[in-house]
């Protein structure tokens, strides 16, 4: 898995709010180490949703190569989501029949350190070794952009607000 060996220097794309835009697909971003009653909670609501739903999960894998091993996964998603490389939250359109917001940020804004938890796995760590000031470069855009996805997240709360009448 060497495509991108030297770094990819665009943002991710957001499968999640791709399936939001539709409106009435419930869909939640989860990291179950992180939050385990989120993670419940998201799955019951899924299920109970009277229309399609998605459910996107961190999940780490061997091939992350997180120090210390598999054994560590449970807290590696959890320094994801502390230092802001991954979020949670829900949006649930049946919510909007009752006149209230559909969207929930179930993670607060970042605590951690991103480049403590990025050299916490080799497949990150290993370019600070092949091309160490483009790792730096790259750790420091993927920092940046994270904290701009936290604050998108905030405007979409705001935005899916109910409005006043």
């Amino acid at each position: 898995a060497q495509f991108a060996a030297a770094g990819k220097g665009i943002a991710k794309k957001s499968l999640a709010e791709i399936a939001m835009s539709y409106g009435y697909v419930y869909v939640a971003q989860i990291a179950m180490g992180a939050d385990q009653n989120q993670t419940i909670k998201a799955i019951a609501e899924a299920e109970a949703y009277n229309g399609p739903s998605i459910i996107i999960a961190y999940a780490p894998c061997e091939m992350h190569s997180i120090k210390g091993g598999m054994v560590n996964c449970q807290a590696e998603m959890k320094k994801a989501v502390d230092c802001g490389y991954w979020n949670m939250f829900r949006y649930n359109p049946a919510l909007k029949a009752d006149g209230k917001n559909p969207f929930t940020i179930d993670s607060k804004p970042a605590t951690g350190s991103y480049r403590e938890f990025l050299l916490n796995e080799a497949r990150y760590s290993s370019l600070t070794r092949s091309f160490p000031e483009r790792a730096e470069e790259l750790f420091a855009l993927a920092e940046k952009t994270s904290v701009e996805r936290y604050e998108h997240l905030l405007r979409l709360k705001d935005l899916y607000a109910p409005k006043a009448d």
